[in-house]
């Protein structure tokens, strides 16, 4: 998984939208301590960043080097680097020893794991019986506009649509039917719960978002450009005089704790 990001973790770090500062202080309110989070598959750190104001402590892990080197340093967020599988004593030697995590996070990214794994190391590092694990994926932006959006959503759904892993085309169709062996938290249910995440984009903003996709990666190294250019001269047509649009995307968030 790791390898699909190498190569454009420049653009992934200036072309995707930052998380809503709400997403964090709803699933903050969930933990009754905040002394440690472990932010999965944490990329360039953007969602530890925010974790990092909420919590003493955060451990940021990625089985990519080359993010992690575009990760902003904070005094109070340790990056690790982690191989793609670990054993549960490597689990504790990298993230933290068993109980001790208030919190864990894994954005855009559940998807690419083992579950069944996974989730036995989430249950052996989590605090009992409060500790929280939060998922969340995010859709393709939108502008509401009608032309733009039609674009959009041609280059994301079929011309890219070859591209994909089945992995990452599995999060747009069944994330919510995923497996999540988890409590709720304080409701009757483990979500999703919504949240919209709002952005000012200029087009080459947009286009550096698109180069950021992994599918965008994976049909460049097969020799096919996506963003041709009568595809970029429709994008610039639908987009017109303006500067900069407000692009907005659904955040679909599952939260849950573990068992007593």
């Amino acid at each position: 998984m790791a390898e699909l990001f190498e190569k454009q973790a420049k653009q992934y770090v200036d072309g995707r939208p930052s998380y809503p500062p709400q997403l964090f202080q709803f699933i903050a309110s969930k933990t009754p301590s905040h002394h440690r989070a472990w932010d999965v598959a944490t990329g360039n750190g953007q969602a530890a960043k925010s974790l990092a104001a909420l919590y003493e402590n955060v451990i940021a892990t990625d089985a990519s080097e080359k993010q992690l080197e575009f990760a902003e340093k904070i005094s109070n967020v340790r990056y690790e680097y982690t191989p793609p599988t670990m054993s549960l004593a490597e689990l504790e030697q990298i993230v933290a020893p068993q109980g001790t995590i208030d919190l864990v996070t894994i954005a855009q990214a559940l998807h690419w794991f083992h579950l069944p794994t996974f989730y036995e190391q989430v249950k052996l590092v989590l605090k009992k019986p409060h500790g929280v694990i939060a998922a969340w994926r995010y859709d393709l932006p939108g502008f509401c506009d009608a032309v733009l959006d039609s674009i959009l959503h041609q280059l994301y759904f079929f011309d890219l649509d070859p591209y994909w892993e089945t992995k990452s085309r599995s999060v747009r169709e069944k994330f919510l039917s995923f497996d999540f062996p988890f409590v709720p938290v304080d409701t009757d249910h483990t979500g999703p719960f919504e949240f919209v995440m709002e952005t000012m984009m200029d087009l080459d903003s947009l286009f550096t978002y698109i180069r950021s996709l992994s599918a965008y990666q994976t049909a460049k190294e097969k020799g096919v450009e996506i963003l041709r250019e009568d595809v970029v001269e429709k994008f610039k047509l639908a987009w017109g005089e303006d500067g900069q649009k407000v692009a907005r995307s659904p955040i679909y968030l599952r939260i849950g704790r573990v068992s007593d």
